[in-house]
């Protein structure tokens, strides 16, 4: 029978519970139990499709086409495993379906409330999307005393009545402030907290402490007392190096041992070899010399609009055994150039509207005619394309029909499966599609394959009529969706390494199993760093 691990968090929110539920996965992972993990999330929004970088940070992007939280990418980098549907759930999911059965006639003669009939569509996903697995962790999303979580809190509680004891756990993260003035750690917020759980009905089994520093023997004495939890139970979360370490923060006080013990679970193994090796690759590559990266994007001033982003170039840079330095270049700054003269490589990642375009097509000149690595990913290729024909190609005003509708050039245009789409939710092109690649390109030896797939989330592509401009001036088509006829990957033969992709290979990246496009870009960063290049002689055109 599936046990049930349900992890809440209290006092402020971005306390991390992201990663402590998909770092508690992985230790359960190398007992050699299979784990799949859940993310509710209590907006009224269907899924995170429509919302600004800003508000929610980065949308993260399954092979199914889901449009997600952030998490589901920890959960993704920390377990090795791809997620879908079934690992998120929304509170604008569960009213959209209840309404719908409401709708339908199924609740003919019922007054539709949110207990039972809410809190039962609830159950029904998380057992749904438990099947087959010994664990299933369900990070519920928000504040312990919020509004909006109540429905997810109550059916969590549910679960326990349901089962016996030992089939569910619950584990609160909280916040131990520091307090800088008196210079001392206060209990008092996660004592209100774990208060305010028990008024829902939860008694938490564990509580996960995070702290600016550890917490001193008395500190956890006191929590344990005021929270009516065995002293064992309070575990130490204080901020670490690296989100990779949190493993083994957790393991060394044993939480992976209690949450077994208290599920009644036993292991015959235990596997943590490759985690080790990579987490020592990691702190190896963090003392050599670093590689400057600069990411020339709009959602800057949000660091989490680019998380995915940000894991695939420390996975590319530690696998090259170097320290990856990232310098956020705002193109709508004067001279922003100067960034770029110091960078080891560039990179335009994907975004929506049209706030910086002519800057990121600025920067892609800059990367094209200076010899600068350079990356562009989704919208970033597009812009690439657009510099390509005005500066190259000659085609002037060339744009994509996004900003510039009346264009004479339409070299980025809406996708002809897009054209009359009007719901903005979860129309795009959406997951994993499938790419073949050109033989002979860099990108099929990047890849060392024929074929790949990768995921997607755009409703705008490079217009297939102007490929044959674009290849007698040399930007080659090198990856390509055939039943389709839509470009995926472009590239410039004469230049050091210039690739732009239309899909996200940041979402596939791993720790254990680095994306190839990051790999090969980090190495070709560091040699350019390496060559003490001289732009004004290693221009490519």
């Amino acid at each position: 029978m599936t046990r049930y691990i349900f992890v809440t968090g209290g006092v402020v929110s971005s306390l991390g519970k992201g990663i402590t539920a998909a770092s508690i996965g992985r230790l359960l992972k190398a007992h050699g139990l299979s784990v799949t993990i859940m993310k509710c999330d209590p907006y009224i929004n269907v899924d995170a499709g429509t919302m600004a970088p800003f508000q929610h940070g980065e949308v993260f992007v399954t092979d199914d086409g889901a449009e997600t939280d952030l998490d589901l990418g920890y959960y993704e980098r920390f377990l090795g495993i791809d997620t879908g549907r079934a690992n998120i759930m929304t509170a604008g999911q569960i009213y959209q379906t209840v309404i719908a059965r409401e709708r339908e006639g199924s609740y003919l003669g019922q007054t539709v409330q949110v207990i039972p009939h809410i809190t039962d569509e609830i159950k029904r996903r998380f057992v749904k999307a438990a099947e087959g697995f010994d664990i299933a962790i369900i990070e519920i999303g928000g504040t312990v005393g919020d509004i909006e979580s109540l429905p997810f809190l109550e059916a969590a509680r549910q679960m326990r009545p349901d089962r016996t004891r030992n089939d569910v756990l619950y584990l609160h993260v909280t916040l131990v402030p520091y307090l800088s003035a008196s210079d001392e750690l206060k209990t008092k917020p996660t004592q209100h907290s774990v208060n305010k759980l028990r008024e829902i009905g939860i008694d938490p089994d564990i509580i996960v402490c995070r702290a600016e520093k550890p917490l001193a023997k008395d500190i956890k004495n006191k929590i344990a007392l005021f929270t009516s939890v065995p002293r064992e139970a309070v575990v130490d979360a204080a901020d670490a190096a690296s989100i990779y370490d949190v493993p083994f923060m957790l393991k060394k006080q044993g939480l992976d041992e209690q949450i077994m013990m208290l599920l009644r679970l036993r292991s015959g193994k235990w596997d943590f070899d490759e985690w080790t090796e990579f987490v020592a690759r990691l702190k190896t590559a963090a003392s050599a010399q670093p590689v400057r990266i600069a990411i020339a994007g709009k959602y800057t001033k949000l660091k989490d609009s680019y998380k995915s982003l940000v894991e695939a170039i420390q996975h590319g840079c530690t696998a090259n055994g170097v320290k990856a330095e990232l310098d956020y270049v705002d193109v709508e700054e004067e001279n922003f150039q100067e960034k770029l003269a110091k960078a080891d490589g560039l990179i335009v990642p994907g975004g929506f509207g049209d706030r910086g375009i002519e800057g990121k097509i600025e920067a892609v000149r800059y990367a094209r005619e200076h010899g600068l690595p350079f990356m562009g990913i989704c919208l970033g290729m597009q812009c690439a394309t657009i510099e390509f024909a005005r500066n190259v190609l000659g085609l002037k005003n060339a744009h994509s029909t996004e900003f510039n509708p009346k264009t004479p050039h339409p070299v980025v245009d809406l996708m002809a499966a897009q054209k009359g789409v009007t719901d903005k939710g979860g129309t795009m092109r959406l997951g994993a599609w499938p790419c073949e690649l050109k033989a002979g390109t860099l990108a099929s030896k990047i890849y060392g394959a024929s074929a790949i797939s990768e995921r997607h989330r755009h409703r705008y592509e490079f217009n297939s009529k102007y490929i044959a401009q674009y290849e007698k001036k040399g930007m080659k088509v090198s990856g390509m969706h055939k039943k389709l006829k839509l470009p995926e990957i472009v590239e410039i033969k004469d230049h050091p390494w210039f690739v732009g992709v239309q899909f996200h290979p940041e979402f596939k990246s791993r720790p254990l199993m680095p994306h190839p496009l990051f790999f090969s870009f980090v190495a070709a960063a560091i040699k350019n760093k390496a060559a003490a290049r001289k732009p004004e002689t290693a221009k490519a055109h």
